[in-house]
């Protein structure tokens, strides 16, 4: 089970935290793309799993600051 943290950030620091991880998310779709071209389905798994746990947190994020 997950340890659940709480953490008080400024809007300006959760903006910062979604640029870099809008970042990241994309680097890892990028290399699933290209593990997809290499055939290497576990890479692809990998990377798109990654990509997807940082969506979830993105989205989370998000909507802290709507």
């Amino acid at each position: 089970m997950a340890k659940s943290i709480k953490l008080t950030l400024t809007e300006d620091e959760a903006e910062i935290l979604v640029d870099a991880l809008e970042a990241d998310m994309e680097g890892y779709l990028e290399s699933a793309k290209e593990a997809r071209g290499n055939g290497n389905r576990a890479d692809v798994e990998t990377f798109s799993e990654a990509a997807e746990r940082i969506g979830a947190l993105l989205k989370k994020i998000q909507t802290l600051l709507d």
